[in-house]
């Protein structure tokens, strides 16, 4: 999942000026938008001695620990600051089999070399609080072969001991349970050094010529309790030389497995009770399309390999394999499963240690009611497959929108078809490009990265769907009429070869797709619509802007704007839409409902916005970035009077006069309206940025004379693109996080009220 990777990027070096967050000055109660998954859940760490305690982690939307009581998944890094959003993508997760409070996390989310370093985070209450050290190295939690094996791991017999297979630095090691790590120089540098075979560096990743380490893993039957175990495995995802490692004496020294597989890259291993490892194999790291892979199983005491793939590629059907499970109980009972097959990924079992295999999704049954949109996909990114040690008939797989669950594994093995449901309630992972409170009607209308967004008319029960005609692969912008609530348009790529915008004249209970599009083949942009619903500006991203004013039959181009200018409506005259080309110095201003606009200065009282004054934001000129800032605002209710959010401070225009500079707000990333409070004539303002020199959450109810905090230090989401108010209910607040997906607030006195 990466969506937005360039303003990730962009960001990460200005998340690290932000101050450090206080305690909030409102109260407010946070809770997820309820989606169910969204994005790669990449890993699934079983906790083997508590029966039930699971963790979980994302590529870019933190960890997760499983409420062992309830089923639901809990966050365990939204306290991450914009300043440490690098470490919201986990490279890595392990546990303490010996100490049921220990978890630690790799994070680390780019390697990049803009962005920070790498940290591992280490916990002693399961996550709830955690001490952090720092790395001389990047991580990469939504770069390539992310899918791959646990690279972080603990040693079963001694619980100081860890190891860490870096991307490109090479191997390393802590004495002291993570406090600090040292490089093993013993791990011979010809192990993940490229050589000239390799061929170029491949797309998905590479520093300095070095490959990156795929999994450690220990043998505990190699060791004794509070001795460091003496055997243990590295995987390198290298083809056409050694690429799994052994050590025989606690990593003093290292040598390559002999008679191991080099055809393809190994993804995960499991070690099975009886001595014996499994590996699944692939052509790439992933989670890209594989042209081939295997399974193979390694009889360590007498140094022989057997070849158990359960389903060959082919040309005609190109895939690979990326995960291997083990049942705790049996050693010969297996799970493994595909990686990149285009018909769907595939789960296969086996009760003979591999000498066969039965496919079981062919005679599966799904429920996806807890997630009903990942009915419209077929399984994909299956790149992990678990076990439960403590229940052999309980087993979960990941997927690249959440994960699967099944309590009847076992029915397999009988014949007998397997029952799974959508394990993912809690974990939400998706990118929020836009958000739309209607003025009457459902709470909220999301438009999502990966997604064809969705209409939540319960915020915490997830939508019946993906909205559709059109299914959209991702949706970038939605909006609607003030003045006719039941008009919704949005805008995304199509994902079934339709039109890339489709609207609902009923308040998102049903959907069309226009008869003509401007331009068919744009799948990115911002749409405008006026008060009364009638007409929609178009502007695909750095394209020319198209109004129609019969609902998509026909489009002419608008006169007067310069490619590429966001539109936005008046919320009151249908007639009139506003732009802002904010690096050029010019407002644009249409009386004709978006037909034709005129240009004048902006004359902003401190004189012209520069690239300098916006900082290392990634705008582009004519503020069509993804987050709120260096963007025009429409006040609802009042006619022309306009608010300018720029990365530097807030400034508001009077009908029609010039811009005010607010005091106080120092930058902005995300800005938006709610209903004003009782007995207020000001629309509420909620802003994520920088209020008197404090970074956070803030909502004013007198025109930015005052700002309150309303987030915690708990509440923080990493980056946030998207905030707006709900013009329904006083005090309510609705945040798109950049991989949390998208949180919402009241305040927690209870006092949200609707008038």
């Amino acid at each position: 999942m990466n969506p937005i990777k360039p303003l990730l990027a962009g960001l990460l070096l200005a998340g690290a000026a932000a101050q450090a967050a206080s305690p909030a000055d409102l109260p407010y109660a946070w809770r997820a938008v309820a989606i169910g998954g969204g994005g790669f859940v990449d890993g699934i760490v079983f906790q083997p001695a508590v029966p039930g305690l699971t963790y979980a982690r994302t590529d870019m939307g933190g960890a997760y620990r499983r409420d062992t009581a309830t089923g639901t998944w809990q966050p365990l890094l939204d306290h991450l600051s914009l300043a440490d959003v690098n470490l919201m993508g986990v490279e890595s997760l392990a546990v303490d089999p010996n100490n049921p409070d220990a978890v630690y996390l790799a994070c680390g989310t780019y390697t990049n070399p803009a962005v920070p370093n790498g940290a591992v985070l280490r916990s002693r209450d399961r996550g709830r609080t955690f001490q952090r050290t720092d790395l001389p190295f990047k991580l990469g939690g939504n770069e390539g072969g992310r899918g791959n094996g646990e690279r972080l791991a603990v040693d079963p017999n001694d619980g100081r001991v860890l190891y860490l297979g870096s991307r490109f630095a090479g191997l390393w090691r802590s004495g002291d349970a993570a406090a600090s790590f040292q490089r093993v120089g013993s791990f011979p540098e010809t192990a993940w050094r490229r050589e000239a075979s390799d061929g170029p560096l491949p797309s998905w990743g590479g520093s300095d010529g070095k490959a990156t380490l795929a999994f450690v893993l220990f043998d505990p039957a190699s060791g004794t309790r509070g001795q460091p175990s003496r055997t243990v495995y590295v995987g390198v995802s290298v083809v056409g030389r050694p690429s799994l490692w052994v050590s025989h004496d606690a990593g003093a020294s290292w040598q390559a497995v002999p008679g191991a597989p080099t055809q393809h890259r190994p993804m995960r291993a499991a070690l099975a009770g009886d001595g014996r490892l499994y590996i699944a194999y692939a052509s790439e790291p992933g989670p890209h399309r594989m042209q081939g892979g295997a399974v193979w199983r390694y009889d360590a005491p007498r140094q022989a390999w057997a070849d158990i793939t359960p389903e060959r590629p082919s040309a005609t059907l190109p895939f690979g394999y990326a995960a291997v499970s083990v049942d705790a109980s049996d050693p010969q009972r297996l799970l493994a499963s595909t990686a990149g097959r285009g018909a769907g990924d595939q789960l296969f079992r086996s009760t003979d240690g591999g000498a066969t295999w039965r496919p079981l999704f062919p005679a599966a049954r799904f429920d996806a009611s807890a997630a009903p949109y990942v009915a419209d996909t077929p399984v994909h990114w299956l790149y992990d497959v678990k076990i439960n040690p403590a229940n052999p008939d309980h087993a979960l797989f990941t997927t690249g929108y959440g994960g699967w669950e099944t309590l009847d594994l076992r029915e397999a093995d009988a014949g007998r078809p397997t029952h799974w449901r959508v394990m993912s309630s809690g974990i939400e992972d998706t990118v929020a490009l836009a958000l739309h409170s209607p003025t009457a009607g459902v709470p909220l209308v999301t438009a999502l990265g990966d997604y064809s967004g969705f209409v939540h008319a319960d915020l915490d029960r997830p939508a019946p769907g993906n909205p559709k005609p059109p299914f959209f692969g991702n949706t970038h912008d939605v909006t609607g009429a003030d003045a006719a609530p039941e008009v919704i348009v949005r805008i995304g790529h199509p994902r079934d070869g339709g039109r890339n915008l489709g609207y609902s004249l009923d308040g998102g209970n049903t959907w069309r797709a226009p008869a003509t599009v401007p331009d068919p083949g744009a799948s990115d942009g911002f749409i405008a619509v006026s008060a009364d619903g009638r007409s929609w500006v178009w502007t695909p991203r750095g394209g020319q802007p198209h109004v129609s004013r019969d609902r998509g039959d026909t489009w002419t181009p608008v006169k007067g704007l310069p490619a590429g200018t966001r539109v936005i409506a008046d919320r009151v005259n249908p007639q009139r839409f506003h732009a802002v080309a904010l690096f050029d110095n010019t407002l644009y201003a249409s009386q004709d409902g978006g037909q034709s606009f005129s240009a004048k200065p902006l004359a902003l009282p401190d004189g012209p916005v520069t690239r300098a004054a916006a900082g290392s934001n990634n705008h582009s000129n004519r503020g069509d970035d993804r987050g709120g800032q260096d963007r025009l605002y429409a006040t609802p209710g009042r006619e022309g009077e306009l608010w300018l959010a720029a990365f530097h401070g807030l400034y508001r225009q009077h009908a029609d006069q010039g811009f005010l500079r607010l005091p106080g707000v120092s930058q902005i990333h995300a800005f938006g309206f709610g209903r004003a409070a009782p007995g207020s004539d000001e629309p509420a303002l909620y802003l994520v940025g920088t209020v008197a020199g404090q970074y956070g959450v803030f909502r004013s109810t007198d025109g930015a004379t005052s700002w309150q905090r309303i987030n915690d230090d708990a509440h923080q989401w990493g980056l946030i693109l998207q905030v707006s108010g709900d013009p329904k209910v006083f005090g309510r607040v609705y945040i798109g996080t950049h991989g949390r997906g998208v949180q919402y607030g009241d305040p927690a006195t209870g006092r949200s009220m609707a008038q």
